[in-house]
């Protein structure tokens, strides 16, 4: 590696150049801070981009009696009382105020015949409050708050690759990372750091995120940096994943399909979802869906190429194009499938972790003094099952909170931390990973995968946890003789360590919290436990010791307000004891 590391001063660090990175970024700027924004892709190619289906907001351009308390109500409740009550709070109070934001802003959102804000469904919504642009919303979110970036001025890095956030007396004074191209070290000194490096739903096989992303970094950086993590067992499988051909395994395919009126069908030309959910069948929520699409597949009613049929074929062509112009085009291209005249194979793919890094729900400040974190990273909103379309207003509600508390914070510094014996450790560290092995990261990674899948995917239990755990410590004793040097191509061996480690302690958070929640809650399906239990309505964290192992506390949940609380009463519960799995 380059053996100079360059020194960069900001007042607001920013981890992360997706939604939640870039909309912190924004909200620091604009109170008069300096700050940059660290990517490891390039530009306007965050994980955002794959958020196709919509962003929800209670607008009511579609359904006037939609309200942002019934916007609570339904995350809250179909979250399985999981989600922390302020969190949610915050989240439908202020989604309209961030729509606004957006559309000031240029965003292109599909509009009604009068202009208003057009609102699709979405699975498990009372009313009509998904926003979208055709099925790439997420990518026109990006870009449009990427335009903001650069009118501001705000300096975005691209190809940067974080190795350690840097605490001293357990404050964050910055991050040390390397470029993926040039290996060029630098320490980035900064008042404040938000974290918004996503999830970690790389872990399992068939995945909506891509290679290299969602591999559990962040989870990692801020369990190394002394943060807790809340709930890694809640992992949402999105019912629809492609199933071929083989090289677009896991891609997702967006809800709004359903939310247009796509239906589900087994090998035996069943219409399935109205024996599982009969009132909102294929519009249910998504954990229900996936575990019915697993439960169809898993018991022999699956398709030739293990999957179930999405069918579209009764609407019209042009309505198709004109609704979902992204997935006609991804299976025309991918599969020659016509989603006018072709139902298409799908089956549940690893989409998104609800659990995640625990943040004081306001500010979203961590355990860790000046370490903030927004976005996928972070626990506390979505409960043990995402509501379609909460996850891109997540990024945006809480990345402009989390930027404003991080650039409070750094206005309310006298001096900025430095600490050389911290920032010596972190490069000692770094340049001892760049040395000749017999092993390769990808293909430990790829038994990680495998092990995950088939020990801790849609339904689990505790023997599959355990052997999953026993793989975990097999692949760690692997990690000395992983061969990493530089090449023409640059410092990807590093990288592919650096999310092998970061992988491995991610999934070992998650497999020990399963085995915890004895339960079957949302996303969280035991089959020796198909039951709920009312005493694990709480968030199991953990924390790495000294040792480097992992210590699991549980952590209640405060109750909710008594004038939200009658929106959940009006609604009733969900019947969930025993639904599917008995």
């Amino acid at each position: 590696m380059v053996q100079d590391t360059r020194a960069h001063v900001t007042n607001v660090l920013v981890i992360g150049s997706g939604g939640a990175g870039l909309r912190a970024a924004i909200a620091a700027w604009e109170v008069g801070r300096e700050v940059v924004v660290l990517g490891k892709r390039q530009r306007t190619d965050a994980h955002t981009v794959l958020a196709s289906g919509g962003i929800n907001a209670a607008l009511g351009t579609v359904d006037p009696d939609d309200s942002w308390q019934q916007h609570f109500a339904d995350t809250y409740r179909e979250g399985y009382h999981l989600g922390h009550p302020r969190a949610v709070e915050l989240l439908a109070r202020e989604a309209p105020v961030a729509l606004a934001e957006l559309e000031a802003w240029g965003c292109e959102l599909a509009r009604t015949p009068d202009g208003a804000l057009d609102q699709r469904y979405f699975g498990a919504h009372t009313y009509r409050r998904t926003c979208y642009a055709g099925d790439y919303t997420g990518r026109a979110l990006l870009g449009t708050l990427d335009d903001r970036v650069a009118e501001l001025g705000i300096p975005v890095r691209a190809e940067e690759y974080v190795s350690q956030l840097l605490v001293h007396d357990g404050r964050c004074f910055g991050a040390l990372a390397f470029h993926l191209g040039s290996g060029e070290r630098t320490v980035f000194y900064a008042d404040a750091v938000v974290l918004a490096a996503g999830g970690h739903t790389r872990l399992w096989r068939r995945s909506t995120s891509r290679r290299d992303e969602n591999t559990g970094d962040g989870m990692a950086l801020a369990l190394q940096a002394g943060c807790r993590v809340g709930d890694p067992e809640l992992v949402q499988f999105h019912p629809t994943g492609m199933v071929t051909p083989p090289d677009m395994e896991g891609v997702l395919v967006t809800e709004a399909m359903r939310g247009e009126g796509a239906r589900l069908y087994n090998a035996e030309g069943e219409r399935y979802m109205q024996r599982y959910d009969p009132e909102r069948a294929e519009l249910s929520t998504r954990d229900r869906v996936a575990l019915a699409n697993y439960l169809e597949i898993a018991e022999g009613r699956g398709t030739p190429n293990g999957g179930v049929y999405l069918d579209l074929t009764h609407r019209d062509r042009d309505d198709i194009i004109t609704q979902l112009p992204r997935m006609y085009r991804q299976f025309m291209e991918s599969a020659m499938l016509d989603l006018s005249t072709d139902p298409v194979e799908v089956a549940p793919t690893a989409h998104y972790s609800m659990g995640g890094v625990v943040v004081e729900p306001d500010s979203h400040a961590t355990d860790v003094e000046g370490l903030y974190a927004a976005g996928e990273v972070t626990a506390g909103v979505h409960g043990a099952n995402r509501l379609g379309g909460n996850s891109l207003v997540e990024t945006v509600v809480f990345g402009r909170r989390a930027g404003a508390a991080a650039a409070a914070f750094s206005a309310s510094c006298d001096v900025q931390l430095r600490q050389r014996a911290t920032v010596a450790a972190a490069e000692d560290e770094l340049l001892s990973l760049v040395t000749t092995g017999d092993e390769f990261a990808r293909p430990l990674q790829r038994r990680l995968r495998e092990a995950m899948t088939d020990h801790c995917g849609v339904v689990r239990d505790d023997a599959g946890l355990a052997a999953g755990l026993e793989v975990v410590a097999d692949l760690r004793a692997h990690l000395d003789d992983v061969d990493v040097r530089p090449s023409a191509e640059g410092y990807g061996d590093l990288a592919h360590l650096l999310d092998l480690r970061a992988s491995l302690l991610a999934a070992e958070a998650t497999l020990r919290c399963a085995q915890q929640r004895r339960e079957s809650r949302g996303a969280h399906n035991r089959a020796d436990h198909p039951d709920v239990d009312p005493e694990l309505r709480l968030t199991l964290t953990l924390r790495l010791a000294d040792d480097g192992g992992l210590v699991l506390d549980r952590q209640p949940l405060p109750d909710v307000p008594a004038e939200l609380q009658a929106w959940l009463d009006e609604a009733g519960d969900l019947d969930v004891a025993g639904r599917l799995l008995e």
